[in-house]
């Protein structure tokens, strides 16, 4: 079995096609794009967030499967999510792919599908845009809102 077979696995394969076509918020409270110069990957994502909480989440995904797969679990999972749980996910998931930690736990689990690209470092980036693009859109929120009340 080849490095990129054994990456794209059929569980892999299955969860970047729930990815749902591109989807944009008319208002949202922030949005932010990543790119990864590495493969060329992107992604946009725009986010609403009421009393802590994700209310609502669009986005544009121009990626590789595993960064896709990485997007749909975020898209199907991140609605009712805490700014502290999606911190807590890019970290788990982080030190999962680059320093053999176990697979993120809670409402992000399903990135744990994701824990054979490990070795397969040039595809890394990719996976990690979304949850960078998530944390921009909480830096953003956070700021916005202290000037608001500053």
């Amino acid at each position: 079995m080849s490095e990129e077979t054994a990456v794209y696995t059929q569980k892999v394969l299955e969860i970047a096609s729930q990815l749902h076509a591109d989807k944009r918020l008319e208002h949202p409270d922030a949005t932010a794009r990543k790119v990864s110069r590495v493969c060329g990957s992107r992604v946009e994502v725009d986010l609403s967030v009421r009393d802590g909480v994700v209310a609502d989440y669009g986005h544009e995904v121009d990626a590789c499967a595993l960064g896709q797969t990485s997007a749909s679990v975020v898209e199907h999972h991140v609605i009712g999510a805490t700014e502290d749980e999606v911190r807590l996910a890019h970290a788990q998931l982080t030190a999962m792919l680059k320093a053999d930690g176990p697979p993120p736990t809670g409402r992000f689990a399903d990135l744990g599908v994701l824990e054979s690209v490990r070795n397969y470092t040039p595809r890394h980036k990719s996976i990690l845009l979304v949850f960078e693009a998530l944390i921009d859109c909480f830096d953003q929120i956070r700021l916005s809102r202290e000037g608001a009340t500053g």
